[in-house]
């Protein structure tokens, strides 16, 4: 579901500006040391109302609206995701093709990154150098994260300026590893060093997330495609890749009707959670899938995945319908619910601080 979303919102974006006016009011000052959990909330397409709110696992007190309280400034149209490196959050909002960077504890900006396409995700390789994927372009952006600046960008092949995206990137050692996503069936393998493509592995139809487990052992959700589209349709899997040698071990295939998504991996590396319909869950020393749920829907439309590295708390982002605040579900290691708030309006990613 969160992919059809995405379709619709850059169809939209091809001949619509995705370029919005920010409005300015008073702001508030912030200074929060503590350990939580931001969410990046989508906000509608073109209406502008993308929002960051952050929620102290401790305390169970939810601040919405952090980076707008803060910086009397709206965040943008549809925010994206959102990773933290040294006391630095970096926002992705795509729509408004622009990156924030921002302090973690009083959500002030400190600066942005702007002249990219449709940003998705951002992944750093050191304090100078960053990656950032692109919806529906064939260009991986490089950039300099001290400077804010694009400084190049790495091309892949086999792929169309309008119909290629690059989505989800992990690094093993010096290489990094990168799913292709729209019209795609690949996970490229890109030498840090030289921002060269080096190898590239065919998996299945339109891999999205992806994760790296203990073991070394790289893992992707393929959504199979849509029935009726050029590229075609097959059933959704769950693959999983020796990163050492990039070759492909196992391939589980779900049903032909199932939507997996948001693959999430627990803080030690050794367990899988995923979202299809229902939250699923299994070890990485698995060969088959599992048969029953850990936390089963109810009545809900479960649109994002977290899991706290620390705790093993499970949350899950409630869309509800699209158009009001939605809402974040709180499950114990074990599938049984803690707590439940609101936040923004189709809240899609998390951050650990």
């Amino acid at each position: 579901m969160r992919y059809l979303t995405t379709i619709l919102i850059t169809l939209a974006a091809i001949t619509l500006t995705g370029c919005m006016e920010w409005d300015y009011g008073r702001e508030e000052s912030f200074s929060n040391s503590a350990n939580g959990l931001f969410i990046t909330n989508e906000g509608n397409f073109q209406y502008g109302n993308a929002s960051l709110s952050f929620y102290d696992p401790a305390t169970r007190k939810v601040e919405n609206e952090v980076f707008y309280r803060s910086n009397a400034m709206k965040l943008g149209d549809v925010a994206q995701s959102m990773v933290i490196r040294n006391g630095i959050g970096w926002v992705v909002v795509n729509n408004s093709h622009v990156v924030f960077a921002i302090d973690i504890d009083t959500y002030k900006e400190v600066g942005r990154i702007t002249g990219l396409t449709s940003p998705r995700y951002i992944h750093f390789v050191s304090d100078e150098k960053a990656y950032i994927t692109q919806l529906w372009d064939n260009r991986i952006f490089i950039i300099n994260p001290r400077t804010y600046q694009i400084t190049g960008h790495i091309e892949c092949p086999s792929m169309e300026m309008e119909s290629g995206s690059t989505e989800q990137m992990v690094q093993w050692g010096r290489y990094l590893y990168v799913s292709c996503w729209s019209y795609q069936n690949r996970i490229l393998k890109i030498d840090t060093t030289t921002d060269q493509i080096v190898d590239e592995l065919e998996v299945g139809i339109q891999p999205s997330s992806l994760v790296l487990d203990r073991n070394g052992k790289l893992w992707t959700l393929t959504d199979g495609g849509k029935v009726g589209t050029p590229y075609g349709h097959e059933a959704p899997t769950l693959c999983r890749i020796d990163a050492e040698t990039f070759t492909l071990e196992c391939r589980l295939r779900f049903a032909e009707d199932d939507e997996p998504s948001e693959l999430q991996l627990s803080g030690a590396g050794d367990r899988l959670y995923w979202l299809n319909e229902d939250v699923w869950s299994m070890s990485v020393d698995s060969n088959r899938l599992p048969v029953r749920p850990l936390i089963e829907q109810r009545e809900t439309l479960y649109y994002g995945l977290t899991v706290d590295p620390a705790s093993g708390d499970v949350y899950v982002a409630d869309a509800i319908d699209y158009q009001q605040q939605g809402k974040i579900y709180r499950y114990s290691a074990s599938g049984e619910e803690i707590d439940e708030f609101y936040v923004g309006i189709i809240p899609g990613a998390f951050c650990w601080k």
